[in-house]
């Protein structure tokens, strides 16, 4: 059974940083591509970063380029999300995925419960 369980969220001020971890199970993490979304309220999810299984290419959206860094550890089958200088315009529910990168789009198959992100101005 797939299990991604994400936990770092919480309440920030701006200019501030979190990391968040999504700890995954039930498939083989080492050869899988991982990513992060978010969702704010009223508005849809949308891609944040992702990395790919083998060759450790990464890629982000364009507003949180330089800001955020997507890392994996295979060995702890995890996927973290470092968040520096954040905005309150990133408060968000942020899940990670597992899915596959045609190209340099990811595309998520699979996504977990999400942990809340939260930027006081």
């Amino acid at each position: 059974q797939v299990q991604l369980v994400e936990s770092g969220g919480g309440l920030v001020q701006a200019g501030g940083s979190l990391r968040l971890s999504c700890a995954a199970s039930g498939f083989t993490f080492s050869s899988t591509s991982m990513g992060w979304y978010r969702q704010a309220p009223g508005k849809e999810r949308e891609f944040v970063a992702s990395m790919h299984w083998s060759a450790g290419r990464t890629y982000y959206t364009e507003i949180v380029k330089g800001r955020f860094i997507i890392s994996r550890d295979n060995a702890k089958n995890t996927v973290y999300l470092q968040m520096n200088n954040l905005k309150p315009e990133d408060t968000a529910l942020y899940y990670c995925a597992r899915g596959q990168i045609i190209g340099s789009t990811f595309r998520g198959s699979y996504w977990g419960q999400g942990t809340q992100v939260t930027v006081s101005s």
